[in-house]
């Protein structure tokens, strides 16, 4: 074999080392700027040429435009869009067939304002199709090569290189596509969260003074007053139930983000604190809170605010699905090397294949079309998340329908 022979047979195994090579980064890259920048520089190196250049499908406008090159300023090149008609490049994109031009000067198809825009004078040229799922996005050009004239095998290697840019740079729009789709998504969220942590936080008190005066007005007045005092009450009960499952709703949706500050703290106030909240709505229930815990401190490894929050969620539950008039007892105790809390109503109970199912994100233990008691039913998920967030333990205990029931809270001893 001749020594050229040989030369030509290394150059060949040295580019298909190289496409491999490209290949394999054009797979793993994620910026669109940089992978353009990549397969520009690839193809200029492999056809040994001066310049190659990307044009890509303006589909809000028919024309293509420089989206990377070497040899000259992107930015200065994008300035001049390059015609579907009456372009090589053009051509190229139209028909999808591959064209070399080894004298650009006396080509008809060749777009001389752009080299007289960037001051680059353009010889020789090569352009393939990007092709996309039968789809031509647009088009790969080498352009001026340096020691002879362009060639079948260097249009081979330009459309290799250009069916492997092409799926990169789809799936680099797609990822692109799906980020920005994901932050209006996160920014949406966010700002119904917000509005959800405003709108009940600034509903609670209003609520409280009708709730409070709505009680006052039921118990002093008599015959049809009364009967409208009660009406009123309801009304904000159903309201003060609806701003509880919404500060539910936007803490269940940032559990995700949830940051944990455990403290040494007692459990009995955790329990006092919770009540204290629940205290009103309980009372226009006339429900009975009681207290079962010895007054000597059961010292807890908590995060006192969202354990607070998981007594007041017990607490309403059990306010919400009990008789009037009925008792709620409060409890804690010294269980092993934990401390037990609890919520004991006398209400409606659970059903034994419903204990578990219970604690699941928007289920109601009654039929939607014969409920009651109202709710979206996150309330205990909610509770179970900030446990569970704590390396504590909650669950449901029943000895059937119309029973009662009790809620248990396994949490860190100190």
């Amino acid at each position: 074999m001749a020594s050229s022979e040989i030369l030509e047979l290394q150059q060949r195994i040295q580019q298909l080392k190289r496409l491999v090579e490209l290949s394999v980064t054009l797979n793993s890259a994620l910026d669109l700027d940089t992978l353009l920048q990549l397969v520009t520089s690839t193809a200029t190196e492999l056809l040994d040429c001066e310049a190659a250049s990307i044009l890509l499908y303006d589909e809000k406008q028919p024309h293509l435009y420089f989206a990377a090159a070497t040899g000259s300023d992107p930015k200065k090149l994008a300035e001049v869009p390059v015609p579907i008609e009456g372009s090589v490049a053009g051509t190229v994109f139209r028909t999808n067939h591959a064209i070399i031009v080894n004298d650009a000067e006396q080509d008809p198809r060749h777009y001389s304002l752009v080299s007289e825009h960037i001051r680059f004078h353009v010889q020789s040229l090569v352009c393939v199709p990007m092709l996309i799922k039968d789809r031509v996005m647009g088009v790969l050009e080498a352009v001026n090569k340096r020691r002879k004239i362009f060639e079948e095998p260097d249009e081979t290697i330009l459309s290799v290189i250009a069916s492997h840019a092409a799926i990169a740079i789809d799936n680099a729009r797609l990822l692109a596509s799906i980020r920005q789709s994901l932050e209006k998504v996160s920014e949406s969220d966010r700002l119904k969260s917000n509005f959800l942590s405003l709108a009940s936080h600034e509903l609670r008190t209003p609520l409280g003074v009708i709730i409070g005066y709505a009680s006052f007005l039921r118990e002093d007045a008599k015959g049809e007053l009364s009967e409208h005092a009660q009406h009123v009450l309801d009304a904000a009960l159903q309201m003060r139930s609806l701003v509880e499952d919404m500060t539910n709703l936007t803490m269940l949706e940032t559990q995700g983000l949830m940051i944990v500050k455990p403290q040494f703290v007692s459990i009995q106030s955790i329990l006092e604190k919770a009540s204290d909240e629940v205290r009103q709505i309980a009372s226009a229930h006339e429900h009975k809170l009681t207290f079962a815990f010895r007054e000597a401190p059961i010292t807890v490894n908590v995060d006192p605010d969202k354990t607070v929050s998981v007594f007041v969620n017990l607490l309403n539950n059990a306010v919400r699905f009990s008789p009037p008039g009925s008792e709620i007892i409060v409890g804690a105790a010294q269980q092993g090397g934990r401390v037990m809390g609890w919520v004991q109503d006398h209400g409606i109970g659970i059903a034994e294949d419903r204990l578990k199912k219970i604690f699941d994100e928007f289920y109601q233990a009654e039929s939607p079309n014969t409920r009651h008691y109202g709710g979206l039913g996150i309330g205990l998920t909610i509770a179970k998340g900030l446990v569970e967030a704590q390396s504590g333990k909650i669950w449901a205990e029943s000895n059937g329908v119309g029973k009662g029931s009790t809620f248990k809270v396994l949490l860190p001893k100190a």
